[in-house]
């Protein structure tokens, strides 16, 4: 694409920085809560995520629109079908999410486990499947993905067990199990916890427990960021996500860019 020459500075050197399509950094972030994706083809999108574009693009709703064969390459999780589109032309993307850290990650030849909402973006040459853990989804080949989180995030080895509202995600080793504190199991408390999930559960009781090779990816804050439910098949509630705080409210790479 051929943007016209840019005008001449109209603002004040000492004041606010003002971008442009020639100014805005390339694949790249933008400050810590903005991103800026080069679009020349097609990425995928989760809804409400992108806040401007400079260019020609074109938004598709998963599963309805040409791209069907890209589609079935790429997208295998029916029940998030509704919070994605394929982005399609050759743009500027600006991606970000309420003030959280944004960052992108890539993988190569590997396998990434993420919290379906902190992930905003990534290249179809990446395939993204349905986690057999309930709130997540994996990420499988070779690409960049966009992700974001409620502070920095750290990378970690297992063995290792975090607090679940600290997790952002996992590559390339098992899913988790549960831990829980042993006298946290023999209290009444921690009994009714356990059953119907009133109270939720500190990380000094319960945590998730990691082993094998691979990392482990922690955001700074045991707060989880704040989603909307998501989605699920015609008549069935939401399931609670691991680590957070109620039904339907899901909590909130291998090498970081």
């Amino acid at each position: 694409m051929t943007y016209p020459p840019p005008p001449p500075p109209s603002y004040d050197p000492g004041g606010p920085v003002v971008h442009d399509p020639y100014t805005l950094p390339s694949n790249d972030n933008v400050n810590p809560y903005a991103f800026s994706v080069d679009l020349d083809g097609q990425w995928f999108l989760q809804k409400g995520k992108m806040i401007a574009y400079y260019g020609q693009a074109r938004f598709h709703a998963i599963g309805h629109g040409p791209l069907d064969r890209l589609v079935a390459t790429s997208f295998h999780s029916p029940l998030h079908a509704a919070d994605w589109v394929v982005a399609e032309g050759k743009a500027k993307l600006l991606l970000a999410d309420r003030s959280y850290d944004v960052n992108s990650y890539d993988l190569q030849d590997g396998n990434l486990t993420i919290r379906s909402g902190n992930l905003l973006a990534f290249q179809p040459g990446l395939a993204l499947k349905q986690s057999v853990v309930p709130g997540f989804l994996t990420l499988i080949g070779t690409g960049t993905f966009v992700a974001a989180s409620n502070g920095a995030v750290h990378f970690v080895e297992p063995p290792v067990r975090v607090d679940p509202q600290a997790l952002v995600g996992w590559a390339d080793c098992p899913s988790p199990c549960h831990h829980y504190d042993h006298g946290y199991l023999r209290g009444f408390l921690g009994g009714v916890r356990a059953l119907t999930g009133i109270g939720g559960a500190s990380g000094e009781e319960h945590q998730f427990e990691f082993t094998g090779a691979g990392q482990v990816l922690l955001q700074s804050t045991e707060v989880l960021m704040a989603e909307a439910a998501t989605a699920a098949p015609p008549g069935a509630a939401p399931g609670r996500i691991p680590g957070s705080a109620g039904p339907g409210v899901p909590g909130a790479g291998y090498s970081a860019r």
